[in-house]
């Protein structure tokens, strides 16, 4: 795998949904719907052997009481890094700060934003708390 940065969270975790991304935007290339890269990003972490839940629930508080209001992260993987999809021309600061809001609210501390509408090539930022 070569060199791994070992001040980031998560590395070797991170480079293989990362992978599974770029196999999908060969495969799939930019077009389609989220709803399509999100079955398709399922099913290639599941070739890969990639433990993750779809669509996974987070719960929200407000000093100290659940919320009704939940959000609902498109993947977890590894049962601790947040995969948000989106199928967009551009990402933009909102998607970043809705990553945030679900690490926040997760307590978890690595997210990775994937946007497959982005041409000619996968966007894609780690973000980390």
């Amino acid at each position: 795998m070569g060199n791994v940065n070992s001040d980031l969270i998560m590395p070797q975790e991170s480079y293989a949904i990362m992978g599974a991304c770029f196999d999908v935007y060969t495969e799939k290339g930019c077009g389609f719907l989220e709803a399509v890269y999100q079955e398709c990003l399922e099913t290639e972490l599941q070739l890969r052997g990639i433990p993750f839940t779809a669509q996974h629930e987070l719960r929200l508080f407000y000093k100290g009481k659940p919320l009704k209001t939940k959000y609902k992260a498109d993947l977890l993987c590894h049962e601790k890094i947040i995969v948000e999809i989106k199928a967009v021309e551009q990402l933009v600061p909102e998607h970043e700060a809705q990553l945030l809001n679900y690490l926040h609210a997760s307590g978890l501390r690595l997210g990775i934003l994937v946007n497959f509408g982005h041409h000619p090539k996968l966007e894609w930022k780690r973000l980390a708390l």
